[in-house]
């Protein structure tokens, strides 16, 4: 059996990866892991940051090998396929018909069984909001041997808990999804540097109602008057223009680093660069899908450059009539704490309601930034930075965390209680056990 570890790889804790290849086999691969484990839990292809994706038992189901599109109609855009297949091979396959995932994570790599139990969301979310809105139905086995056909007005309890759910309801067998129609495989974008988290905010009010991608990346080192400095990007699908799947180069980290790369000085250069690099206040330019939604999918196991310790992603969102503040807080922490994110993403979050009991977003500002493993300093950093998220009414991702407290949590997504009461008894998570089972 092979060795499987979460994509921060921390905590590390391998687990045991008992694959399935067939949906007609899956019922005994996951009773004979129950017969002598007890749990498990279903794992895709390993693209979530913390311990969600990781069983209490340290055995999963690893549904990679069903990665078969069931079927497709191209006229109106629905998709039907196995929940090991990744975005990547959906895209390959809608993009030249002229269809594109109404949403999409910063990764194509995270399979459809995976976008639906994280209920993913992505740069539209104000838009379309979460990937959960648009799955149709989807077909869940349960370790009793029985299967039910869930959509919103089909076993709607089990459909809500599923989306969002942490994969804790069931194994997905296969899902439809509703496709978006595209004229073009090419997005026109809009790049504008802004000199502090003001004027993000400014230029997010502004612009976000007009495009529909926004994102922004920030310098999480600089601090007084250029405090939250950052490049901001707009986008939409182009008008005209081919419709290719993306073949960009790949290149691989070749091997884990004995230690990260990034350092206080370190990171100060890089954020410099990035910041300086766009010589204009504003680029307008038209690039490839991948190059825009996917930036580090064309650098192959890029989580290797943090070392051997791994890292930590800190996702959180917090309501808009706060963020402002609370983001403030949260930039002016992490400049003086030492360490800090070459990674770091602001984004705007819309109103629309996900069908999931525990997805993520809600109205308001998203901040991601990704930290190396460094036990004491982490930890002294998340202290603060939880105190202000807990104070601003908002909430941490779980397919991200690996750090969250259980009251913390309990609080942030208060209807946890109903997707316990239907989490399949054999399937269980280090993240479900470390912040519900107390």
């Amino acid at each position: 059996m092979a060795m499987v570890l979460s994509w921060g790889r921390y905590p590390r804790l391998p687990q045991t990866a008992h694959p399935v290849a067939w949906r007609d086999a899956a019922g005994a691969v996951w009773a004979d892991i129950a017969a002598e484990h007890r749990s498990m839990l279903p794992f895709g292809n390993g693209r979530s940051y913390g311990d969600s994706c990781l069983a209490a038992s340290g055995h999963v189901v690893q549904t990679l090998p069903l990665d078969r599109l069931i079927a497709a109609d191209w006229t109106t855009g629905i998709l039907r396929a196995e929940p090991g297949i990744t975005l990547e091979q959906i895209l390959e396959v809608a993009i030249p018909r002229g269809w594109m995932l109404p949403v999409t994570p910063g990764t194509k790599y995270a399979t459809l069984g995976g976008a639906i139990a994280n209920d993913v969301h992505g740069k539209n979310h104000h838009v379309r909001g979460t990937f959960g809105r648009h799955v149709r139905r989807f077909a869940l086995a349960r370790s009793d041997g029985s299967f039910a056909e869930c959509a919103p007005h089909e076993n709607p309890d089990l459909f809500a808990a599923t989306i969002g759910g942490l994969g804790l309801t069931g194994l997905i067998l296969w899902a439809e999804i509703q496709l978006m129609p595209i004229r073009s495989s090419l997005i026109d974008v809009t790049s504008i540097r802004f000199a502090n988290l003001d004027e993000f905010f400014e230029l997010s009010d502004r612009l976000d109602p007009l495009h529909e991608y926004g994102v922004a990346w920030v310098d999480c080192q600089s601090r007084g008057s250029a405090l939250g400095r950052g490049v901001y990007m707009v986008g939409d699908h182009a008008s005209a223009g081919p419709l290719e799947a993306d073949r960009r180069k790949k290149y691989t980290v070749p091997f884990t680093l004995p230690v990260p790369i990034f350092n206080r000085m370190t990171l100060r250069t890089f954020n410099e660069f990035y910041y300086r690099r766009q010589m204009a206040a504003e680029v307008k330019s038209t690039v490839g899908y991948d190059q825009y939604f996917y930036p580090l999918d064309s650098l192959l196991e890029w989580n290797r450059i943090y070392g051997r310790a791994g890292f930590q992603q800190y996702q959180c969102v917090v309501p808009a009539g706060v963020a402002r503040d609370a983001i403030h807080a949260m930039l002016a922490a992490i400049a003086k704490s030492g360490t800090g994110s070459f990674l770091a993403v602001l984004k705007r979050c819309g109103k629309i309601p996900s069908p999931g009991l525990l997805s993520f977003p809600l109205e308001g500002t998203s901040l991601a930034l990704d930290f190396p493993q460094r036990d004491a300093v982490n930890e002294r950093l998340f202290t603060k930075l939880d105190a202000v998220v807990r104070e601003a009414g908002g909430r941490i991702y779980p397919a991200k965390d690996a750090h969250m407290s259980g009251a913390d949590f309990r609080t942030a997504y208060p209807q946890w209680q109903q997707l316990e009461a239907l989490r399949d008894p054999a399937i269980l998570s280090r993240f479900w056990e470390r912040t519900t089972q107390i």
